[in-house]
């Protein structure tokens, strides 16, 4: 069990509305260690631990998802799928076929949909024009099994594609390995049917952490820090004059309002379960629906091929028969 698998455990256990069942993971020693230290019960088989539940989150590498999800569904099991839900496309498609047959929740853990800088910021959103995100972060070998764009930067694929009017339309993209086989440090630039722009990068071999977002609108500019979960929303003063804008030099300050972004506080990932635990009992639809990690997930394995076309020698590294031979950028739907 990984630092994540931890804190799932961790949490869970305290969940209202949820009876925690136990945990199963294949590292004997390390199942034996967590079940002392939080007092839980350590499965001896991942049938043993679906024998005796409604529902399972399921953080695991990245390439096992599907195997594990659908062996979870399968026996009607509701899942919460750690990002991405799928190392593919095809795959994500027949994990949520499945889902509709059986009748089970999918939830994808998206687990930034429940920063409170993003939940403060949701009721000022007003049809972003251009977002432009950056994700940065030292070298960590958990989740280098996978290109940094299914690692990092999908968690801000997600984000954007929450904010932002329409669907994905175009991609451009560029990324270098540098650590790992796979790319290490990427950018992409996404165009929507609504003419929006996003700025993507993602790095996890910088030498400090970075996660902020910034979103420009006709009603004004959002900054975002999802590091410390705090915002600022820039909006021009409703009191202005204009007469008096145009007649001489005015402060910054004068003509700008500055907006601080609040929202109740909450660990991200507890938020994450209780909305789960909702889904579970018909309360409220998920937050993050297996719907919206495919959609996610499309658009990351179009930067994938789009950074394989700009970089040939990396074509078949993230998943096989990705690379492209033409110059326009990414078309996507």
């Amino acid at each position: 069990m990984g630092g994540l698998g931890f804190h799932h455990a961790r949490i869970l256990r305290d969940v209202p509305l949820l009876e925690f069942g136990g945990f199963f993971d294949s590292d004997s020693e390390r199942a034996a260690a967590v079940s002392s230290e939080l007092g839980v019960t350590a499965h001896r088989s991942l049938d043993a631990l679906l024998q005796g539940v409604d529902a399972v989150t399921i953080a695991v590498p990245t390439p096992a998802h599907f195997e594990v999800a659908s062996k979870a569904i399968a026996q009607g099991k509701h899942v919460l799928i750690e990002k991405p839900i799928t190392t593919t496309v095809a795959e994500a498609d027949a994990l949520l076929a499945m889902a509709r047959s059986n009748g089970v929740v999918v939830q994808i853990g998206h687990v930034e949909r429940f920063n409170a800088a993003i939940r403060a910021a949701l009721p000022h959103i007003d049809e972003p024009r251009f977002i432009q995100s950056e994700r940065l972060a030292p070298f960590n070998p958990r989740g280098s099994d996978v290109a940094v764009v299914l690692d990092l930067m999908i968690h801000d694929i997600d984000l954007i594609l929450c904010l932002a009017v329409g669907d994905a339309q175009s991609i451009a993209a560029v990324g270098v390995p540098v650590l790992t086989p796979t790319v290490d440090i990427a950018n992409a630039r996404i165009t929507f049917a609504s003419g929006a722009v996003a700025n993507i990068t993602a790095s996890r071999i910088s030498r400090e952490r970075v996660r902020k977002i910034r979103i420009f609108q006709k009603t004004g500019y959002l900054s975002l820090d999802l590091a410390a979960g705090t915002g600022e929303f820039f909006r021009l003063n409703k009191n202005l004059s204009m007469e008096k804008l145009a007649a001489a030099p005015f402060d910054f300050a004068n003509f700008v309002e500055r907006v601080e972004l609040t929202a109740p506080q909450g660990e991200p990932l507890k938020l994450e379960f209780e909305s789960f635990a909702r889904a579970l009992t018909g309360e409220a639809a998920p937050v993050v629906t297996g719907e919206d990690g495919r959609r996610a997930l499309e658009v990351a394995m179009g930067i994938v091929k789009e950074i394989e076309r700009t970089l040939p020698q990396l074509s078949g590294s993230v998943a096989s028969g990705l690379g492209r031979s033409h110059a326009e950028p990414t078309q996507l739907g």
